[in-house]
């Protein structure tokens, strides 16, 4: 009965859901860390506007107060140089359906900051950026109250995707993995060379129930790197690769994974359609990022990527509690 009931609801909610509240948000600095940006996206009661931020127009009001109660939370890692802003058409959507999303930039490997993102201490410190976030939001932040703690999710792309393997029970195991290092100038690529690898403790999180991972960088070599990793996972992977992601690194590792992942194999496609289809300037000015190969619809992929998910994080973290947040 449960399982025709949450879907009659949660249509229900969505039909009536009106828009992504946006507000930006500071984790603050603590012992292990800096402080971390953010932004927020939560359900919101009015009709959508269209909000400027950077390069991008997003969906949605700003500061607009949080509608509902134990609300499921997902958190977003992006990839290599991304933003909080990389995956905006996913949070918004997940947020119109009455989630609170939460992304961040990660310290030393974003847009606007690169101190750290050559060396392999960054794959160290994303784990515990995403661990120090749900930290601050389950105690600090404003809609600490609004959330359901046993209802959270992650969404990771790229380095991203790696960040959730890790915080799902993974051990990394950078000297054999099939991960190239085609510029030997990086100081990662030294410090592989001279076999100089964090060996761990690595930082993994049981409060997170339910993952997506796309695209990830693979540095997770064998079925006994993965054997931690028991939470249901949403596996998605390019057809091309690119960027450190090789075409089949990925199948490789849904295979590896203890529990088979749901695994979508994306046709056509390359590394970076997982980011959010661009604005026509940016398309311009990152090309490499921005466009695809002749044939392949970024955009109506980012509606099954978006669909899939809601589906995804709706059978594993969301309850119908949730369908009575716009009453």
């Amino acid at each position: 009965m449960r399982a025709l009931v949450l879907p009659v609801l949660f249509c229900l909610y969505t039909a009536i859901t009106h828009a992504a509240g946006i507000k930006f948000a500071q984790v603050p600095a603590d012992a292990n860390g800096p402080a971390l940006k953010a932004m927020v996206w939560t359900p919101c009661a009015v009709s959508a506007q269209e909000v400027p931020i950077g390069p991008f127009v997003l969906k949605g009001r700003r500061d607009c107060p949080t509608k509902g109660e134990r609300l499921p939370l997902v958190v977003i890692s992006h990839g290599h140089g991304g933003s909080f802003l990389s995956h905006h058409d996913l949070a918004e959507r997940l947020a119109d359906a009455g989630f609170i999303v939460v992304a961040i930039n990660h310290p030393g490997d974003t847009f606007s900051d690169m101190s750290h993102a050559a060396e392999l201490s960054e794959f160290v410190e994303r784990p515990v950026d995403i661990k120090r976030l749900i930290d601050y939001l389950l105690s600090e932040a404003p809609e600490a109250p609004k959330i359901d703690h046993a209802s959270i999710g992650f969404f990771g792309f790229s380095r991203g995707g790696y960040t959730g393997l890790v915080l799902a029970g993974g051990n990394p195991d950078f000297l054999n993995a099939n991960v190239p290092c085609t510029d030997l100038n990086l100081p990662m690529c030294a410090q592989l060379r001279r076999k100089q690898v964090p060996k761990g403790p690595w930082t993994h999180d049981a409060r997170i129930k339910a993952y997506i991972i796309a695209d990830p960088l693979n540095e997770f070599p064998t079925a006994d790197s993965l054997k931690g990793v028991k939470a249901p996972i949403q596996l998605w992977a390019s057809q091309h690769g690119g960027d450190g992601v090789l075409p089949e690194t990925v199948p490789a590792l849904a295979n590896a994974l203890p529990i088979r992942p749901e695994f979508h194999l994306v046709s056509g496609s390359a590394h970076f359609a997982f980011l959010a289809p661009c604005p026509e300037a940016l398309e311009k000015d990152a090309p490499e990022l921005c466009v695809d190969a002749p044939g392949f619809d970024r955009i109506a992929f980012h509606k099954e990527l978006g669909e899939k998910a809601l589906e995804f994080f709706q059978a594993n973290i969301g309850n119908a509690r949730h369908a009575g947040v716009a009453d």
